[in-house]
């Protein structure tokens, strides 16, 4: 098949639209469901990320994208009890490529509400079946087992979007697309992204020392990033991704956002965030809603309008501002990753709140030296890749 027709483009009112090469046949199959303009752009750019990184890290890896950017992304490193209750899987039996996704997609739930889901191994039983329970609209993986796809089939009444790619599909160097009736032509960014790269990299800080476990959660940031709308930064701790900032046209602004959301993602992890006391028939989406309130400064005005009796059996005890500084005091170890250069040392005066120790960045500044110096204020080890990762 060198030709797919697809519902409608970015809108509905961009009709008609579709998908062809003229060079051979598509790499995919769908199973399930009718694709969309949007969801095949999350469904490429999802597995070029899993499948490097996979490649990377040589662990199953995962992504939850939405409008062309990850949510999250991980590698299949097993839960903590702590991570399992935020993520809503106390109990269950998790493959590697489940816990990869329940990472991937743990990272920032909100955002992940409605994602496009990527994997790098064949989409297992546990896989289908925590999906089936989760707000998605589809997903790309090399194959299915039989189980998984009876699963996935039954999702979103039988119309759940079910992707099979040609895991040895390689796709041509040129790529091409077009602005405005213009075409635009580049070299395809092939960039290898891995452990040579970060351990042959320059690191001009006072600290050079970067264990094996920060080596891999930069390569994650990094590559998360290759396929992140710029401008971007992630951050990353324990095999996955737990805040990024996407397509700021600040830099300074992507490492807040970013920041912000693995403050979050680290927040919730506060044992009054594990012990509210939510009613039994609260559904998980309204959960993560509530207790984004919760952490955020919202939720002083939630309590004057007493809108938390609709979400729990008792007013729960506000976390206040001492005690979240003192939580995000705790969190340390974090990796991450830049784009591009940092322009100047206030990302990284941000950076060293969420707990950044390692950062990979490309380096080249004309103020290299103020970054530096910050770093070495913290004692935090970088590299200087020498690779910017722009994608538009």
């Amino acid at each position: 098949m060198q030709e797919l027709a697809l519902k409608y483009g970015c809108n509905p009112n961009q009709k008609p639209a579709r998908i062809f090469t003229s060079q051979g046949e598509l790499p995919i199959t769908i199973l399930n469901g009718n694709p969309g303009y949007i969801n095949l752009l999350d469904a490429f750019n999802s597995w070029q990320l899993v499948r490097e990184l996979k490649a990377a890290c040589g662990l199953p890896a995962a992504a939850s994208f939405k409008h062309v950017s990850p949510a999250g992304a991980a590698v299949g490193v097993p839960l903590d009890e702590t991570l399992k209750q935020i993520y809503f899987v106390e109990g269950l039996e998790l493959s590697p490529i489940a816990t990869a996704y329940v990472r991937a997609r743990g990272a920032d739930r909100m955002s992940s509400y409605g994602d496009f889901a990527a994997l790098s191994d064949e989409c297992d039983e546990a896989t289908a079946r925590f999906l089936l329970r989760e707000v998605s609209d589809g997903i790309i993986a090399p194959s299915y087992s039989p189980a998984a796809l009876e699963i996935l089939r039954q999702k979103r009444k039988g119309t759940y979007l079910v992707i099979q790619i040609d895991p040895d599909y390689q796709p041509q160097p040129l790529e091409l697309k077009q602005v405005f009736g213009i075409s635009f032509e580049q070299q395809r960014n092939d960039v290898l992204i891995n452990a040579d790269l970060l351990n042959a990299c320059p690191r001009p800080t006072q600290n050079q020392e970067i264990p094996e476990d920060a080596l891999r959660d930069l390569l994650i940031a990094l590559i998360t990033l290759k396929y992140t709308q710029s401008n971007s930064v992630c951050y990353a701790k324990g095999g996955q991704a737990i805040g990024i900032g996407a397509g700021q046209q600040s830099r300074i602004h992507c490492t807040r956002l970013a920041g912000n959301k693995a403050d979050i993602w680290f927040l919730r992890q506060h044992p009054k965030v594990l012990n509210l006391p939510f009613k039994a028939d609260i559904r998980r989406p309204d959960r993560d809603n509530t207790i984004d309130v919760y952490i955020s400064e919202e939720w002083e005005d939630v309590l004057a309008d007493g809108v938390w009796q609709h979400f729990f059996t008792s007013r729960p005890e506000p976390l206040s501002h001492e005690e979240k500084r003192e939580w995000l005091k705790q969190l340390d170890g974090v990796a991450l990753g830049s784009d591009a250069f940092f322009p100047f040392g206030d990302n990284i005066e941000r950076a060293h709140k969420s707990g950044v120790t390692y950062i990979a960045q490309t380096g080249g500044s004309v103020r290299d030296d103020n970054v530096i110096e910050t770093c070495d204020k913290y004692g935090i080890a970088m590299a200087f890749t020498g690779v910017r990762l722009f994608h538009h």
